[in-house]
């Protein structure tokens, strides 16, 4: 190879690499077609560009059309994170999901913080994110004979991510000490770039710790209550310290959920440290803290028995706190040391994620402020392409600014079939690509159900409206399936086998995909006809994925409850139950009636036998995401929540 030729394929292999120094890639399509262009690309750029051998990049650097391609992407991302700034907020959560390879998200709660910082960097939002560095992730679902879930765990290949180590200025990993216990547990920190926001992700798997304790960060909600509030103690004492080692200087603290809460501690310890005694110190934090609840579901809401918390927490009271025990355990509330009680004692202003949700918890946590801001997603992360190509034709600007969605009636009827039923084609390949031995077919009707298999959510409500339909109708309809249970959640997995049963008995047409992930939601979202959600009310704080699916064109057959109470207009999908009286003992039987009821009276004859109209409850169902975006929700938390000045990008 001579020397020209060695500089060009250095250049390309050089250029690549900067285009994983980040996940902007996730969301931006410029950058998107780089990895999807090369010969090794199967759906894991990291993994495409580390198995590229020489005469592959020798052959990409002398192809003009990809090296110009490649030189766009790099200017692109480079123009993009040229006017990064400062960063004022800390937004810290248990999960983020930004992509599917980085496995620690397990659903809803990680995939809208990952939406949250993926929007905050397009808007340019000073945030940055705190999380944890799960060596196993979240579990890899598996199915055995009986149907039952099984939980897998591989150890994540840091190499293959696009993460990169903190390190201190001796150039060596940056380590912070947090007290558990009678012992210090030291923790490195790993960056994740996310565009122009930076994620930082705590691990305590470092020869510094003991065996144990490198396990604090082993699983997402993989161990036992001792693991559980040793990671929460990780994420908001530590991520504090690990703020401050960064030279940070935070305004505003925000916690996603109660996972972070002990935050609030160390803040109390910085400020009495400072010379403020511990009630001056309280009022001080909670004009910089502030919580969002996610779920009406008591299960969400961590719990601890005091033993427990003073076991853990005891040297870290008694020596660096400094309050009393009492003190301590009135923040967490009466009973259970509760991680919820402690983020609503101590922060200024605390939120639900859709208007119905704020009134349930204002009827679980009577006696506090409690306002909404309705969830949204990231539309750049969950567009399909055929969907983004006919919104290019036909909305300039959208992808800047997705309230211009709202313009969506005036999308172009053919093209916007024609992008669906190539996503829909592309979904059906992959169903029957996997042995179910049950074939799928295009022309059919198809609904979607994927999400978090949890009792309340009934996941086998459909099939139970479809077996009051008629033979011949049931089988105008085919169902696929897709959901992990909580490894601990023996109800959710007992809902997964039923539906496994069902689908070998072939009496419907159904599928359950197992292992589900962001990439298999992209393909249902986007693939399939219908989607749906059957809660029992008012258990559904939000219900993100049906945003999902209408940003898709795909509209939404679900219960009023959750962000359907918000976004349901009649012109975008059905409202299941739609005159539920609250109380009704019967609440399954009555909600499988009105399913079996919209199928068989509005929902079947209008897809097969009057499609203009669906076309165009397609597009009312395209610019519901006009509103129920990550773009329009971080700019609220700005000006509403955090109260700062917005500066949009």
């Amino acid at each position: 190879m001579n020397t020209e030729v060695s500089d060009k394929v250095l250049q390309v292999r050089t250029q690549l690499r900067e285009l994983l120094s980040n996940y902007l890639w996730v969301w931006q399509d410029k950058l998107q077609q780089v990895f999807e262009s090369l010969p090794t690309y199967k759906g894991h750029p990291n993994r495409a560009v580390a198995e590229l051998h020489q005469a592959q990049l020798a052959a990409l650097s002398e192809d003009s059309l990809f090296t110009g391609r490649l030189g766009e992407a790099i200017n692109f991302q480079r123009r993009y994170l040229a006017s990064a700034g400062g960063r004022e907020i800390a937004y810290f959560s248990a999960e983020f999901g930004i992509h599917e390879t980085l496995p620690i998200y397990s659903g809803g709660l990680g995939v809208l913080a990952g939406d949250h910082v993926k929007s905050a960097s397009d808007l340019n939002v000073p945030l940055v994110a705190i999380g944890l560095m799960y060596r196993q992730g979240y579990f890899n679902q598996q199915l055995n004979e009986e149907g039952w879930q099984v939980e897998r765990y591989n150890d994540l290949n840091i190499d293959l991510t696009c993460l990169r180590p903190v390190l201190g200025k001796d150039g060596q990993p940056l380590l912070i000490t947090i007290p558990i216990e009678e012992r210090q547990v030291y923790a490195r920190a790993w960056l994740a770039q996310v565009g122009r926001t930076p994620l930082y992700l705590l691990d305590t798997n470092v020869e510094q710790n003991d065996e144990m304790d490198r396990w604090i960060t082993g699983h997402l909600y993989g161990g036992d209550q001792d693991t559980r509030i040793k990671q929460e103690v990780l994420l908001g004492i530590g991520g504090v310290r690990l703020l401050d080692a960064l030279g940070y200087r935070i305004s505003i603290f925000h916690m996603n959920e109660g996972h972070a809460a002990f935050l609030t501690l160390e803040l109390i310890r910085q400020r009495m440290q400072a010379g403020s005694n511990y009630v001056l110190a309280r009022g001080e934090i909670a004009r910089c803290c502030v919580f969002t609840t996610h779920t009406p579901v008591p299960a969400g809401h961590d719990a601890f028995a005091h033993e427990l918390l003073s076991q853990v927490l005891e040297p870290y009271r008694r020596d660096e706190l400094r309050i009393s025990q009492f003190d301590l355990l009135a923040l967490g509330g009466r009973g259970r040391f509760s991680m919820t009680e402690l983020a609503l004692n101590l922060s200024g202003s605390a939120n639900a994620v859709a208007l119905r949700h704020e009134e349930v918890s204002q009827r679980m946590f009577p006696y506090r402020q409690i306002t909404h801001v309705t969830n949204g997603i990231h539309h750049l992360s969950w567009v399909s392409p055929d969907i983004a190509r006919v919104l290019d034709g036909s909305i300039p600007g959208w992808r800047e600014q997705p309230t211009l969605l709202a313009q969506a009636h005036s999308l172009d009827s053919e093209a916007l079939r024609a992008a669906h039923a190539r996503a829909k084609s592309r979904l059906v390949e992959f169903i029957n690509g996997h042995d179910h031995g049950i074939d799928f077919q295009e022309n059919l009707l198809t609904i979607g159900f994927a999400r978090r298999f949890a009792t309340y959510k009934r996941g086998d409500l459909i099939v139970k409206a479809i077996d009051k339909l008629p033979p011949e109708v049931g089988d105008r309809i085919q169902l696929v399936f897709a959901g992990k249970s909580h490894p601990r959640d023996n109800g959710g997995k007992e809902y997964i086998q039923k539906i496994v049963e069902l689908m070998s008995e072939k009496r419907i047409r159904l599928v359950f995909l197992e292992n589900y992930d962001m990439s298999v939601a992209r393909m249902l979202v986007s693939g399939v006809d219908i989607w749906m959600n059957t809660p029992r009310r008012p258990l559904e704080a939000s219900g993100t994925s049906g945003m999902k699916a209408a940003l898709n064109g795909v509209p939404n057959l679900s219960v009023l409850d959750g962000w359907w109470v918000e976004g349901y207009n009649r012109k975008n999908g059905w409202a299941v139950g739609e005159d539920f009286v609250e109380g009704n003992p019967d609440e399954d039987e009555f909600d499988a009636a009105s399913i079996a009821q919209l199928l068989s009276e509005q929902i079947l004859d209008e897809f097969y036998g009057r499609p203009a109209e669906w076309i165009e409850r397609m597009k009312a169902s395209v610019a519901t995401a006009s509103f129920f975006n990550t773009h329009r929700m971080v700019s609220q938390y700005v000006e509403q929540i955090y109260k700062l000045p917005f500066v949009a990008a």
